[in-house]
């Protein structure tokens, strides 16, 4: 009895490490199974690493360092202060040039922003225009894209641009739905180079408090929507919705500098050196 009971525990103990062996050897096919998929999955991120890095890597280059913002930041300086009393250069405020050159390490590849850090710079180092140079106009212009400073310039000529609101109106119904709000010539005449997202610049501007819409005003000369209403575009419009249903009405309305928007321009659009 003795023999058979450890004849038992025996075949117990057989059975069991025959089971554990069995999964052990299981693994490495379980394993296998899984490897490729693995695989393939490192291979994607891998993949996706490189396109990462290969995407990123202009960016080192686009960031500038100190030298180069020296460099620049003297040679502008030079040509925008050259016809300037030396009496009137003056130490400027490091609210606004710390920013401003902090601002260029990321913007300075923008020929266009950059001049305008380099423009409210000069001017905070002269004793005539110091005032003109808020310590907030380097976020303004971190805030802004190199088009919008593009719509800003038309201002110095222009202080009051044409804007309509363009409607389908539904006759039968006397109702109206919105299509496209601060429809404008502004990109066009800015030659913007996205010239489509001109109604969100102007939103952005707006935003930004440098331009204002007066609510339910609009220009006292009827024929300065003349050019609106002629684009090839807007009649393109009338012709794709308008019929007995429907029909192509505009708001008339107008843009305008703000007081601070006047300030920016004096600031940071204008040329210092042909301001001087």
């Amino acid at each position: 009895m003795e023999t058979t009971e450890n004849d038992s525990k025996s075949n117990k103990f057989n059975s069991t490490i025959d089971t554990v062996t069995g999964l052990v050897k299981a693994i490495p096919v379980y394993n296998d199974a899984i490897q490729p998929a693995a695989k393939e999955i490192g291979k994607s991120l891998t993949t996706v690493s490189k396109a990462i890095n290969v995407a990123l890597a202009p960016i080192s280059v686009l960031i500038w360092g100190y030298e180069k913002i020296s460099v620049f930041i003297n040679q502008r300086l030079v040509e925008k202060l050259r016809h300037i009393p030396e009496d009137n250069i003056v130490t400027p405020d490091p609210s606004v040039v710390g920013p401003a050159l902090e601002a260029l390490r990321f913007s300075g590849n923008n020929e266009i922003l950059r001049e305008l850090y380099a423009n409210l710079i000069a001017t905070s180092m002269d004793k005539a225009t110091i005032l003109n140079a808020h310590p907030g106009f380097v976020e303004i212009i971190k805030n802004m894209t190199a088009d919008e400073a593009l719509i800003l310039k038309l201002f110095i000529n222009d202080p009051l641009i044409p804007l309509v609101d363009i409607k389908i109106n539904i006759r039968n119904r006397k109702g109206e739905v919105d299509y496209l709000n601060n429809y404008s010539n502004i990109g066009k005449d800015a030659r913007c180079q996205y010239e489509d997202l001109c109604p969100e610049y102007i939103n952005n501007l707006c935003r930004l408090g440098l331009l204002h819409i007066p609510a339910g005003r609009s220009l006292t000369d009827p024929k300065a929507y003349d050019v609106l209403i002629n684009r090839e575009d807007f009649l393109e419009l009338k012709t794709k919705f308008e019929s007995e249903e429907t029909e192509i009405t505009c708001v008339d309305k107008y843009i305008q500098l703000t007081d601070f928007g006047s300030q920016f321009i004096k600031a940071c659009i204008i040329d210092k050196d042909m301001s001087s």
